[in-house]
């Protein structure tokens, strides 16, 4: 472990640890961001009232409404002069979420992306080639951070450019980490193929992948083609970036860096919190930020809390990797189906790449389903027959597996391509 002392912490110390923390929060926010002192207004809320972790429930909750409504700086909890590092979240639409950053914020995101580091097994004999963007969004920073501070050499190799050349960079430079989104690795692992690479002659043994979710099926595949273990690490911008909860070893769920965060899982529809194994929205609240704390921020992903000691040793709650959103639940023709049953029936198929969208459209007043999807290069470049004998197969396995019928469109590699934080696969355009 890289911090044993909180990662192996006693339950009861972890409590009052985060109730402490939970304390000095309250009264920065009320004091330093007019949004909190506001809602807490509103409600009578003594922010000094609080003398346990369990009566954040009192508290009400933080949206990424209410966080574009303060564009740019108004949730931000100190002065400008202290940040010294801005990233944004775009989303899918509408503006984009500033997030401030001051020298203590940095630290302690190289702090959890250390930790999801050494919880793979990554430490200072490793060539850690970060394939994620570098640019507003967070994802190339905070691992870049983590993996200096566990003495690890890095390959900012970013999300630009083309595939072969990444590849090259893993082959020449020795790359034994690859860090980038599921997709990413994906896209990796045909063109090794298309090269006639053979993992075994990489040094590659293990791979961080997030920023969007993905199922067992995809990880299966990704551990067979590129020969790796690969491990899901969960974050996002709004909260600190990478690091938020990660897995280890047993990869039986992601530990929350509690020591940072504290995390509900409520039902979302009523907002009643949720029992240990119960899956519903992730709620966080921030005990350690000081630019941009956040208070119980409703998250929109889906997933559930384990309870009890991992055989890793480490006592931080852990949570079921993300099944997906709230809000990208199809409802199609009175069938319920999310993104991750189509990317795993997607994976049956051969010569796609689990890069896909859906669109939803009205034709008359009828539901329209379209799914497009990219093919490998040397698909594309192949006869037409070859296209359509593939078009055909995924649509018999979509209609096997989900009983869902959509039009399929195979586009050119790369066509899809969008923000690497980018978490949403549909886009609803009926009426």
């Amino acid at each position: 472990m890289y911090n044993p002392e909180f990662e192996s912490m006693p339950r009861d110390e972890i409590e009052q640890l985060q109730t402490e923390r939970l304390q000095t929060t309250l009264n920065r926010v009320y004091r330093s961001v007019a949004f909190y002192r506001h809602t807490f207004d509103a409600i009578k809320f003594d922010v000094d009232s609080v003398r346990s972790v369990r009566e954040i429930r009192r508290l009400p909750f933080t949206t990424r409404e209410d966080l574009k409504k303060s564009y740019p700086y108004d949730m931000f909890a100190v002065p400008l002069k202290d940040i010294v590092r801005v990233h944004s979240s775009s989303g899918t639409t509408g503006q984009s979420v500033v997030v401030g950053y001051t020298k203590n914020d940095i630290a302690h995101w190289a702090q959890v992306t250390a930790r999801a580091l050494a919880a793979a097994g990554i430490n200072e004999h490793d060539f850690v080639q970060i394939a994620f963007d570098y640019s507003l969004f967070t994802g190339g920073f905070g691992f870049h951070y983590g993996a200096e501070r566990i003495g690890a050499s890095v390959i900012p190799s970013s999300a630009h450019g083309n595939i072969a050349k990444q590849i090259r960079v893993m082959k020449d430079y020795k790359t034994s980490a690859l860090l980038c989104t599921p997709s990413y690795a994906m896209e990796i692992a045909y063109k090794m193929k298309e090269m006639g690479i053979h993992p075994e002659t990489l040094k590659l043994r293990c791979g961080l992948f997030g920023a969007e979710p993905w199922g067992a099926a995809l990880r299966a595949r990704l551990e067979e083609m590129l020969h790796i273990d690969a491990f899901d690490v969960y974050g996002l911008s709004e909260i600190m970036g990478p690091g938020v909860s990660s897995e280890c070893v047993h990869k039986n769920g992601l530990h929350v860096n509690e020591d940072h965060f504290i995390v509900e899982v409520i039902d979302p529809a009523t907002c009643e919190p949720l029992p240990a194994g119960a899956q519903g929205e992730l709620v966080f609240t921030t005990i350690t930020k000081e630019g941009f704390p956040l208070i119980r921020y409703r998250t929109g992903d889906r997933a559930s809390l384990m309870e009890g000691t991992c055989p890793c040793g480490r006592t931080l709650v852990r949570m079921s990797r993300v099944a997906g959103r709230t809000d990208d639940l199809i409802i199609y023709k009175g069938l319920k189906v999310y993104p991750v049953q189509i990317e795993e029936a997607l994976l049956k198929a051969e010569n796609v790449k689990p890069r896909y969208m859906v669109y939803l459209d009205q034709e008359d007043g009828i539901d329209a389903m379209e799914i497009r999807i990219e093919v490998s290069d040397a698909l594309f470049n192949d006869e037409l027959k070859n296209l359509l004998a593939v078009k055909n197969k995924v649509a018999r396995i979509l209609e096997e597996d989900l009983e869902l019928v959509a039009k399929i469109t195979l586009v050119e590699p790369g066509s899809l391509k969008g923000d690497d934080g980018g978490k949403s696969r549909v886009v609803d355009r009926r009426a």
